[in-house]
């Protein structure tokens, strides 16, 4: 908005003379008395700021003593108790492996029941299990001889083993990628399990390699996982205590299909190439 100027009708001269006379009387008047200044207020403190108290830390939760009649996990079998992986479908790289120099006990939760004793090898190969989890004083780490269960170990008395690679099985595609940093290396169609026996979903680790018998396995080695069947019964009688692998196939026309007893198949130079670069604890996770 601006401003208007006005006119004014009254005449000029008055109010000139007016004006003049009364601004000498003033200012004749402010010479005997003048007034006081106002005073002039301080500036308003500016408000001090209350800092909130920092939240105490928690003191790590203490292992219960583990009693020396637990059971040990075995190529068979592990006891129940133990919780589900709430990250069975996550596919972020797990970097960071544990391997246990000696019987260690298993809990079922930080803090809580102890379930059984993680053993530092089995049948011979020594076992490394991926750390997926942290609480203050505790890891949790895969199972293996068990499918998308967890168990929870003080954060004390075991190696930490670094984890670069990891294998993505995609059943809906047929395909299996090898990534290593988080870049892929390579990626193959290949075999996996039928309606009956599928592959088991979620995530597992490689828990080390054997050799086969037989030409339909091209003459390679296969990856031994720490899964095993979700059905035992499904599959075939001498099968039934295996666990699921990840090997050579003879036959190309089996690659991207559902034929196997759970296992993965690949072409003979893929499973080489996995051969040459993968090791124990590789962490494995089958996706839909």
């Amino acid at each position: 908005m601006s401003l208007a100027r006005t006119r004014r009708t009254a005449p000029v001269c008055a109010l000139v003379l007016s004006f003049c006379v009364i601004a000498g009387l003033s200012r004749a008047a402010s010479r005997e008395a003048a007034p006081a200044a106002a005073p002039v207020a301080p500036p308003a403190a500016a408000p001090m700021e209350t800092k909130k108290p920092a939240e105490p830390v928690k003191a790590p939760i203490k292992p219960v003593k583990a009693p020396k009649t637990l059971p040990t996990i075995t190529y068979r079998h592990v006891p129940g108790g133990f919780p589900a992986d709430p990250g069975q479908t996550d596919p972020t790289p797990l970097t960071e492996g544990l391997h246990a120099p000696r019987e260690l006990p298993l809990y079922d939760a930080p803090g809580g029941r102890p379930r059984a004793f993680l053993p530092p090898d089995i049948r011979g190969v020594e076992v490394t299990v991926p750390i997926v989890a942290r609480r203050p004083g505790w890891v949790a780490v895969l199972l293996p001889s068990a499918n998308r269960r967890i168990g929870w170990l003080p954060a004390s008395g075991w190696h930490s083993r670094p984890l670069r690679d990891q294998l993505i099985v995609r059943r809906g595609t047929h395909e299996l990628t090898w990534l290593r940093d988080g870049v892929r290396e390579g990626s193959w169609t290949v075999a996996i399990g039928s309606t009956r026996t599928p592959t088991p979903l979620g995530r597992t680790f490689v828990l080390g390699r054997t050799g086969t018998h037989g030409a339909v396995y091209a003459g390679k080695d296969a990856l031994v996982l720490g899964a095993v069947p979700d059905d035992r019964d499904a599959v075939a009688p001498g099968l039934r205590d295996a666990h699921t692998g990840i090997h050579a196939w003879y036959r190309r026309s089996a690659f991207g299909r559902s034929v196997s007893n759970g296992c993965v198949r690949l072409p003979a130079a893929a499973q080489q190439t996995l051969l040459d670069h993968i090791g124990p604890g590789t962490p494995v996770i089958v996706l839909d």
